[in-house]
């Protein structure tokens, strides 16, 4: 299975704004950052928007921020809506499949039983787990740039 760049970059865009938050993105900005255009951009911020996962600011200053905590967004959430289908196989498809199997093969449970697993392993992984170690760092670097110590 190979996840789509529109999902990649969906994700890349949500770590941006977590680590960002609870500031305002820039579209430009997280544009230039991934080197993508911003109409590819708007069109993979839309589904998002729509979902309650990013929201947007109109305006002179305005941009897109996490629409609830990066911890409350997993990455099942993101993926389930930017990717079409996770047919592993061509009986995964449904309608009409040319294997004479397909009610009862053991490769289509097997491979069921992988995609579970995958979905699990998505679903146990949040945005935030993605951003801490690199928002900690961020804040640290802001911290001893100041002349301050951290304990």
């Amino acid at each position: 299975m190979r996840l789509t760049r529109q999902t990649s970059y969906a994700v890349r865009t949500l770590m941006y704004c977590a680590i960002n938050a609870p500031d305002l993105s820039r579209v430009a900005d997280i544009a230039k950052a991934y080197g993508i255009s911003e109409l590819f951009l708007f069109k993979l911020i839309k589904p998002l928007v729509e979902n309650d996962i990013l929201e947007t600011v109109r305006g002179r200053h305005g941009g897109v921020r996490l629409a609830r905590p990066a911890a409350d967004i997993t990455l099942l959430d993101v993926i389930s809506l930017t990717e079409e289908n996770f047919a592993l196989a061509e009986c995964f498809e449904g309608g009409e499949t040319s294997c004479p199997l397909v009610g009862g093969c053991e490769l289509n449970g097997a491979l069921h039983e992988a995609l579970e697993a995958f979905f699990a392993v998505l679903r146990s992984y949040t945005i935030a787990d993605l951003t801490d170690k690199r928002r900690a760092m961020r804040s640290r670097l802001g911290i001893e740039m100041l002349g301050l110590e951290l304990n």
